[in-house]
């Protein structure tokens, strides 16, 4: 029987992730340079500030919840999630004047075979293993394979990936090798994984792609480039870097992409989206794929997107179905430890993802989990490319089985087998929650979420439950039953 430790009315205060996700170099020769639009005769930006002003205040609120009090000044001002503001913010986007903005599109294909795809695609789509088109996927692949711009939501692993990739190896053309579509990822990782998607769905296609991320060589990503690609997946600073030094040419470009957006946009990616963007012919088809589509995003994608089919789910029909959910009081930071430590035997049964909120905290815990015994593995933006690779390979083949890790590489963790994350630290903001999360139960699977909570995480808690319009409850005895 697991037991958890008392309340106490102290927390150790923890430091916010860095997020500081491009190479120095890029930063300090481009970070705060811009062009004039008008020069690469792209008309559909037309004011290079628009990336700007974008943060919403929050206000301060008192709630009752049902199984505690959340008081007034327990969390910063800043980390308050407001859930009228947003709402009114989605209304005021979606109102009149945005539906204007917006093409309707109401068709649903219930199978593979009814989109119209081409065969050698249709094989690859059910080689990789998919049977039967997710709702994302029913909805999303044909306005995209139409060349319509496309705004779509839908959770982690429900198969946004594999929409967009369908859609652009449709559109290739394969006699022509030269780059045709652009992804953009906010991480190293999940650019890798779209990279192994877009070629294992275009396998009987010889469709032809490469990862261009910070962490690998320069050169390499130039001789790979030059011999020929049809796509080209990528983190924003090193693509804009081949950009700039001609070894990527836009010219062909025709298809551009931003997965995960919202993440992309609310990192300090704009810029350099803004950048990218600007360099790519001014005929060119936009897809934005989010788990989340916060009105920050949403408004920053009409700067640039033409009559987009929008498929979305509003903010109360987010949903984590198939992912039971549960806190543990702790209270105070230090007995987080001693609690994971309870749990580890019921974590080695599965393959796990622990999360944490910095980069240090990761190697912190990671140190105090092994100098008792504990076998974990660890990884986070500062550990070299090399390094992390490794130790994602070995967590896929399951030799590893616990992954300690921070939210800047949530989205590209793509494990199907994992089926139980822990949130030593609860994320910042709610939209996180469901990146997070979402790692364990994909593709339909059923998975176990456990959330740590002190005295000042509980106003989080809180918003997180009304954000999903879910209810996490106290974590029972058996705990590994349910796994």
């Amino acid at each position: 029987m697991l037991m958890w430790p008392n309340k106490s009315d102290t927390q150790d205060k923890v430091e916010g992730p860095n997020c500081d996700m491009f190479e120095a170099s890029v930063q300090s020769h481009f970070g705060n340079h811009r062009r004039n639009t008008s020069s690469f005769g792209n008309p559909k930006l037309s004011n290079p500030l628009f990336f700007h002003h974008l943060l919403i205040p929050t206000s301060t609120l008192i709630f009752q919840v049902k199984t505690f009090t959340i008081m007034a000044g327990v969390a910063p001002e800043g980390s308050q999630y407001d859930a009228h503001r947003y709402d009114a913010r989605m209304t005021e986007l979606l109102g009149t004047d945005g539906q204007d903005f917006f093409t309707s599109y109401d068709e649903v294909h219930d199978s593979f075979d009814a989109m119209g795809l081409q065969e050698n695609l249709l094989r690859g789509i059910y080689a990789y293993g998919f049977e039967k088109p997710s709702a994302i996927q029913q909805r999303g692949i044909v306005p995209f394979c139409k060349g319509l711009d496309v705004i779509q939501q839908a959770q982690s692993g429900t198969g946004k990936t594999a929409t967009f990739c369908s859609g652009i190896l449709q559109q290739l053309d394969y006699s022509l090798v030269e780059c045709q579509a652009l992804v953009l990822a906010p991480t190293r990782e999940l650019a890798q994984q779209i990279e192994k998607v877009m070629r294992a769905l275009g396998d009987y296609l010889g469709v032809k792609v490469h990862a261009c991320v910070g962490g690998t060589s320069v050169r390499e990503d130039q001789r790979i480039l030059s011999s020929g690609v049809h796509v080209v997946v990528g983190t924003p600073g090193r693509v804009f870097d081949m950009l700039r030094r001609q070894s990527l040419r836009p010219d062909h470009i025709r298809m551009f992409v931003l997965d995960e957006a919202d993440e992309m946009l609310s990192r300090g990616f704009k810029d350099q989206i803004y950048d990218i963007f600007q360099l790519l012919p001014p005929k060119i088809q936009v897809g934005v794929f989010s788990a989340t589509m916060p009105p920050e995003a949403l408004e920053i994608t009409r700067k640039f997107m033409n009559k987009p089919v929008r498929i979305l789910v509003k903010r109360d029909e987010l949903t984590l179905e198939g992912i039971k959910q549960f806190f543990v009081n702790v209270d105070k930071e230090e007995w987080k430890l001693e609690t994971l430590c309870d749990l580890y035997e019921t974590l080695a049964i599965t393959q796990s993802v622990i999360f944490v909120n910095t980069r240090r905290k990761v190697d912190w815990l990671t140190d105090k989990m092994r100098s008792r015994d504990h076998t974990v593995s660890a990884t986070h933006g500062d550990m070299d490319q090399n390094t992390r690779d490794i130790i994602m390979r070995e967590f896929r083949s399951g030799s590893s089985r616990v992954l300690i890790t921070t939210d800047l590489l949530a989205r590209g963790i793509d494990v199907q087998q994992v089926s139980l994350v822990i949130n030593f630290d609860l994320p910042t903001q709610p939209e996180n929650y469901l990146h997070r999360i979402g790692r364990s139960g994909r593709f339909g699977r059923k998975g176990v979420a456990i959330n740590f909570v002190t005295r000042d995480d509980e106003r989080m808690l809180y918003d997180i439950q009304k954000f999903y319009n879910v209810v996490i409850e106290e974590l029972p005895a058996n705990v590994a039953d349910l796994i």
